[in-house]
């Protein structure tokens, strides 16, 4: 998936949950959903390779699951670089958005995908 595409998914994913988690998510509006997607891909461009490297023997212990985790930390600072517009309740919160947007990410990676098998 292309970088714009990634940011108007992530957005709508924002937009989408903020009105499902009504009480544990807010989106001021569909400009703070894509500042906050643009911020987040610049987060995880900048930052979230460094994270990773970090906490890799963490990473393979739980077989990959702390991943989540970090991607919770990026939305953590997403949400504390955007201010009041966008913000979680709570970390558990931020955990749950993490994981519904790394799964909405994977299926849009995976759909786009074209194989080529020549003969």
């Amino acid at each position: 998936m292309k970088f714009w595409q990634r940011i108007i998914v992530n957005a709508l994913v924002f937009l989408a949950l903020s009105g499902l988690l009504q009480a544990n998510f807010y989106v001021g509006s569909v400009w703070v959903a894509l500042g906050a997607s643009i911020v987040l891909a610049l987060l995880n461009m900048t930052l979230k390779p460094i994270l990773f490297i970090l906490s890799l023997p963490i990473t393979i212990i739980s077989l990959g699951l702390f991943s989540i985790v970090i991607n919770a930390v990026m939305l953590s600072l997403t949400a504390a670089i955007m201010g009041n517009g966008f913000y979680f309740s709570s970390f558990w919160t931020t955990m749950l958005v993490a994981l519904i947007v790394s799964l909405v990410n994977t299926f849009f990676n995976n759909r786009t995908t074209v194989n080529i098998y020549r003969d």
